[in-house]
């Protein structure tokens, strides 16, 4: 059996910037319209996509450009929504959120297009299928330009289990990536579980990270719906 030690839970050198982004076609629409920034006519956007999207990273590429600050959608209450605003451009994140205040997202889209203030709202879902019960809020919702990021491709789910690897301080070969790519369900975080358990275990048992090693962790880890069937 390995040695196995005791490992320190150090945080994770996470690269965010615009130099870091994979482009493919399952983005390629949503990337566009963040450098298309200050351009933006109509002002706000709703940035939609399946978790680990990218929508995380996107929003903070534009918050950047943009001297935004950052809010969840459920942290949102009226009485905060000028003082939110006088950054002059919001993101807001995880919407619609588990305890949306509608009353403070009205408020918030209606006086972010009084002012002109730019807004990027990023969610999961389209707004039109959030579970709003506003009328007036759905109504404001609808008019709202959406951009969507398709789901993962093979050049995007390659590029981040790279990027996931890099981020991590490991330096992954091809074949590790390649047997990843091929046998993992289309989910970009399924990746960041993955290479976040495989970095956990070499740890552990100070071991190299080959492609036996690999699949060994995903035989002992799989989850329905997280790995494949080989």
């Amino acid at each position: 059996m390995p040695e196995r030690q005791l490992i320190l839970d150090l945080p994770v050198r996470t690269a965010t910037g615009r130099d870091d982004f994979f482009v493919t076609a399952a983005n390629q629409a949503a990337v566009a319209v963040v450098d298309a920034w200050p351009d933006w006519p109509g002002r706000a956007r709703v940035l939609v996509g399946p978790p680990g999207s990218g929508k995380s990273h996107l929003c903070h590429i534009w918050a950047e450009r943009a001297g935004a600050r950052t809010v969840a959608a459920s942290a949102l209450a009226a009485g905060m929504v000028p003082k939110l605003l006088q950054a002059g451009a919001l993101v807001v994140e995880d919407a619609p959120g588990e305890a949306l205040d509608e009353a403070a997202l009205f408020h918030l889209v209606n006086l972010a297009g009084e002012t002109g203030t730019p807004v990027l709202i990023a969610a999961r879902t389209d707004p039109a299928h959030w579970p709003v019960h506003l009328a007036d809020l759905r109504t404001r919702l609808l008019v709202l330009e959406v951009v969507r990021i398709g789901a993962p491709d093979d050049d995007l789910m390659r590029g981040v289990i790279v990027k996931q690897f890099q981020d991590r301080q490991i330096a992954a070969d091809e074949a590790v990536v390649a047997y990843m790519l091929t046998r993992m369900e289309r989910s970009l975080e399924a990746v960041r579980h993955l290479v976040a358990e495989i970095d956990r275990a070499a740890l552990t048992e100070q071991a190299r990270i080959t492609r036996a090693f690999v699949a060994r962790i995903m035989a002992e880890h799989a989850e329905p719906g997280l790995f494949e069937e080989e």
